[in-house]
């Protein structure tokens, strides 16, 4: 009788036998209408329908479904890794039941953001400190939902990406990952420094991911890229962090391309401060907002997309090990799930490169 190991195998070479890369995209409820299933993929991508402590525009919560959506649309073949989805992606189903609590939630987040908005104190408020204790707590549910998902593919040997969702979304994987790999970086493109402490009376903000992750002694590095929007408390804590932290400006790194530096040189001096093991979470307010019009929090400036190619690029080519991956604070129009979706790509086939 044929092991499970060796049945997966069998469905996943007649996948790779059946399937034409070259015809139109089929719509079967997986990325880029790919042949695979959750047992016959090495990648595993998580969709995480969450936006509930968005401060600014609503919409991210329905990214992951743009991000499915929009992939069908795209060719496969990857300059990069031209047989890359032979690798088997696959796309876990969006938990409807994460997708309702949020719309009921974000209505009371936004009460609490209009409260504080209005120079209060939530302190001074018995019903809604409740109701932000509530919010905190069902945060954290999600947090752990995702652990556990994660760190069940991890189980089976499976590559995970997320797409989010606010940036809150990935710290349920970041924890995960931080039972597997003692020592790790992260390499965080972002408009924003996201080191906030409870922004907004929220625990797992979207604004606090950032801070959040690095109570984890495991990520010994996170160098940030693209950040143009920053509060002093943050600035404070970068120059503090005894180089745990460096961050790369985007009007900084704007003035060393007006002088001449290549972005290539710029790429490589960003990776060499990471360490082996590299974690990308990749917020796409980073990219210039022409890119993705309907991220949460739009900041002028920021990347090209094939410029954050680039970067990732040169963490495989200096040796070192993508183990994981977030593309956050997608938003609910169709350009913004395209531009995503090649994002995700991408990057699922950088890491199995990598590997």
């Amino acid at each position: 009788m044929a092991t499970q190991a060796s049945q997966n195998q069998n469905l996943q070479a007649q996948n790779l036998q059946d399937f034409d890369p070259s015809s139109i995209g089929v719509d079967n409820g997986n990325l880029l209408g790919l042949p695979f299933d959750y047992d016959s993929a090495s990648t595993i991508v998580f969709g995480v329908p969450w936006e509930v402590t968005v401060s600014y525009r609503a919409g991210t919560a329905a990214g992951p479904q743009a991000v499915l959506d929009a992939s069908r649309q795209l060719d496969i073949f990857d300059f990069d890794h031209p047989e890359g989805w032979k690798q088997g992606i696959f796309m876990a189903e969006i938990p409807a039941d994460i997708q309702q609590k949020n719309g009921v939630l974000r209505q009371q987040a936004a009460q609490i953001i209009e409260y504080m908005e209005q120079g209060k104190s939530i302190e001074d408020s018995a019903e809604l400190s409740q109701v932000l204790d509530n919010v905190n707590q069902e945060c954290q549910g999600v947090n752990q939902w995702l652990f556990d998902q994660a760190t069940a593919a991890m189980n089976l040997g499976k590559q995970v990406a997320v797409i989010g969702g606010d940036h809150s979304v990935p710290l349920g994987y970041m924890q995960a990952l931080a039972k597997r790999y003692p020592d790790f970086g992260i390499l965080h493109i972002d408009a924003h420094a996201d080191l906030r402490d409870a922004y907004e009376g929220f625990q797992f903000s979207h604004a606090s991911i950032m801070f959040n992750a690095l109570k984890l002694p495991q990520i010994s590095r996170l160098v940030q890229v693209g950040i143009r929007d920053l509060c002093h408390d943050e600035f404070s804590l970068i120059q503090q962090s005894n180089g745990r932290i460096s961050t790369y400006y985007d009007p900084m790194l704007k003035q060393k391309l007006y002088a001449g530096l290549s972005w290539l040189e710029l790429c490589q001096q960003i990776v060499a401060e990471l360490p082996q093991q590299v974690y990308v979470s990749f917020d796409v307010d980073g990219l210039d907002p022409k890119l993705c019009p309907n991220t949460g929090t739009p900041v002028p400036g920021g990347l090209e997309l094939e410029q954050t190619f680039c970067l990732f690029r040169e963490v495989i080519r200096s040796g070192r090990q993508i183990i994981g991956f977030d593309v956050s604070e997608v938003g609910d129009g169709e350009w913004d799930g395209n531009v995503s979706a090649r994002a995700v790509y991408k990057l699922c086939n950088l890491m199995a490169l990598s590997r």
